[in-house]
């Protein structure tokens, strides 16, 4: 599609923003009005409709995508979008350690204990730890403080976390993630913790290094995307 626009705006309505080309506000892809709720994420997405050149990349358009996402189907209904969530807390990667005399334990308490400790702590909850493969239900206290959390985010920080959940295969670190001043790469890599330990003692095949450079980029764009919203 070739650039139809000459001039793109940001303009204000009650205490929402929304992106004007040529003076004409924008639509998602579902059709609704893309009203977003601060300034900030309002610029991103100028930004992103600036750049584009004489014709039009969607690939450029990863931020409009996460907006039109939160607008179309997690306001529509969070519900659905909270029960996909759900299920990362009763299997969260965090809590599945090796069997304490294989070394990889010894990094796991390392890298996820402090984090799961601090999650407990930032949001009263308990989580159970297992060692080697054997499933072992999180406390129903803990699942309904996470449900609880869950209900108290807005659309587009639900859509944030949706992206990180499932990159990270960690509902505590997509939890972690959206909030203020978050380490993406330490966060990051905490979530590629085994994938790294493996790659030490086989080596790096360059696929996968790519592919999670790859993810990386798109883990910290959710990350940039609930910050701006927020």
């Amino acid at each position: 599609m070739k650039r139809f626009y000459k001039e793109v705006t940001v303009g204000q309505t009650d205490e929402s923003w929304r992106v004007l080309l040529d003076g004409r506000p924008i639509r998602t892809a579902g059709g609704r009005p893309q009203i977003v709720p601060t300034q900030d994420l309002a610029r991103a997405l100028a930004d992103e409709w600036s750049a584009q050149g004489k014709q039009i990349d969607p690939a450029l358009f990863a931020l409009r995508d996460l907006t039109d996402f939160a607008l179309d189907a997690v306001a529509v209904d969070r519900a659905d979008v909270i029960r996909a969530l759900l299920p990362y807390a009763e299997t969260d990667t965090l809590c599945y350690r090796a069997d304490p005399e294989d070394a990889l334990f010894a990094r796991q308490l390392d890298v996820w204990e402090p984090l799961l400790e601090q999650a407990e702590a930032r949001w009263a909850l308990r989580f159970a730890r297992v060692s080697g493969i054997v499933h072992k239900p999180q406390p129903p206290e803990t699942l309904a403080g996470i449900g609880q959390l869950l209900e108290a985010e807005g659309a587009f920080s639900l859509a944030a976390l949706r992206m990180l959940t499932s990159l990270a295969g960690s509902l505590v670190i997509g939890l972690c993630a959206i909030q203020p001043g978050a380490d993406a790469e330490a966060l990051w890599n905490a979530a590629n913790l085994e994938e790294d330990w493996q790659a030490e003692l086989w080596g790096e095949d360059w696929e996968a290094a790519e592919r999670r450079s790859m993810r990386f980029e798109a883990f910290a764009l959710a990350m940039r995307f609930a910050a701006l919203a927020r």
